[in-house]
């Protein structure tokens, strides 16, 4: 479906059913929560379909902030956080290139697990090279409609593989219904807060302004197709996620077969052949892989129009803003994400750089409720009936409390 708001070659598309904020939720839903999903109904069958929720909605909450950023202010959000200070700019410099290149081969790596398990004939490492370079292929020209066209098969895909096999299921779940009813079983709190945080976001949400850019969103006639795209974006990710939870609980919980690590999700692939047919094992290993591979061409592209903003707004560049995936910035960055971190599949990852890495990124979501707090607040950046209202920031807050508790907790696990 699409709605035309105009004749006019300015005003874009409008509405859209797979729109930007499908893009951002899909690339922040990756193996991890795959894992998280599944290892949640083992354990504790549909008890946790609550937590699910409410992340999403808090992603909404979060995404939707972007947006509007985007569309009140006219400016990019590291326009934002250049705008709050050195502080704000040099922690995403350090976090882009620190990140980047853990990333790099830790997401390559999640899309050869699961190419491996259906194509053994073809080693680990090597798969994991070619999903680099295919990243590298398609978001190096910086051509975004091909982009978003790779996107949206692989988002139709996803969703298709991994809610057709939870409805595959379904049959499997009786008797257990009634462990739907919300509850927060003894010593499950940190837990719970883990499930709530991992729904569908990542550094790319930062992203979601440039994807409107790309779109022809501009101005604050855009804000109501903007909150209908994140919206729908975030209610997909709730189905999805909450159909591997279905899964866990139809097919694990009760039994004493545990989920642990990626490697984990391609045993439970072969569960599911076992258990249902042959073809259901491929079924969910197209899941997993087109989940993956969401994650990987997403931060190729969305973290390189950070990147790329990041060096124009630094070196102080006369580039327009709707051109920075055509910056050598650009580029540089999809290759720093492609070649370097090939290196870590053959010599393993450094302990050192991974600690750094896992502190910096358990502060990335604490990090952007904070920044998005201060700027849609902003007096100086913002008039008056644009600024935040109570529900706004009541949630945005609910969101830094949420995401500051759980990155203390990761912080003290990995230096513990």
């Amino acid at each position: 479906m699409e709605i035309e708001t105009s004749n006019s070659q300015t005003n874009k598309k409008k509405w859209t059913i797979i729109g930007p904020g499908l893009i951002v939720a899909a690339t922040g839903v990756g193996a991890g929560d795959l894992v998280a999903a599944l290892v949640a109904g083992t354990n504790y069958a549909l008890v946790f379909a609550w937590a699910i929720i409410v992340g999403a909605i808090f992603k909404f909450v979060l995404n939707e902030g972007v947006g509007r950023w985007h569309l009140l202010s006219g400016k990019t959000i590291f326009e934002g956080w250049q705008s709050m200070g050195k502080w704000a700019s040099g922690y995403f410099g350090v976090y882009a290139l620190i990140w980047g290149f853990v990333y790099g081969a830790a997401g390559t790596s999640s899309c050869a697990l699961a190419m491996s398990a259906m194509v053994p004939a073809i080693p680990l490492w090597a798969w994991a090279i070619i999903h680099g370079i295919a990243g590298f292929a398609i978001t190096w020209s910086g051509r975004f409609q091909l982009f978003e066209r790779v996107m949206n098969v692989l988002v139709g895909l996803m969703f298709i593989t991994v809610v057709g096999s939870a409805i595959l299921v379904l049959p499997q779940l009786n008797g257990l219904w009634h462990t739907a009813v919300p509850d927060l079983p003894k010593g499950s709190l940190l837990y719970a807060l883990g499930l709530i945080g991992g729904v569908g976001g990542s550094i790319t949400m930062a992203s979601y302004g440039y994807w409107i850019q790309e779109n022809g969103w501009k101005g604050p006639s855009y804000i109501s197709p903007m909150r209908y795209d994140s919206a729908i974006a975030y209610i997909v990710t709730a189905i999805f996620t909450l159909s591997l939870l279905v899964l866990g609980a139809a097919l694990l919980y009760g039994t004493d077969t545990s989920i642990s690590g990626e490697q984990g999700l391609v045993s439970f692939a072969s569960i599911m052949g076992n258990e249902l047919h042959p073809a259901a094992r491929w079924l969910f290993l197209l899941g997993f892989w087109s989940a993956s591979f969401t994650s990987v061409i997403g931060v190729w592209n969305g973290v390189s129009y950070l990147f790329a903003d990041f060096i124009r707004n630094v070196r102080k560049l006369n580039i327009d803003k709707e051109k920075l995936n055509q910056t050598k910035a650009f580029r540089f960055y999809v290759f720093w994400l492609t070649f370097p971190p090939m290196l870590l599949h053959f010599i393993g990852k450094p302990v050192g750089l991974i600690i750094v890495y896992g502190a910096l990124g358990a502060l990335f979501m604490p990090f952007l409720a904070i920044t998005l707090l201060w700027l849609l607040n902003s007096k100086k950046e913002l008039p008056e009936g644009r600024r935040n209202h109570w529900l706004s920031n009541l949630l945005l807050i609910l969101c830094l409390v949420l995401f500051a508790v759980l990155a203390v907790n990761e912080l003290r696990n990995l230096f513990a």
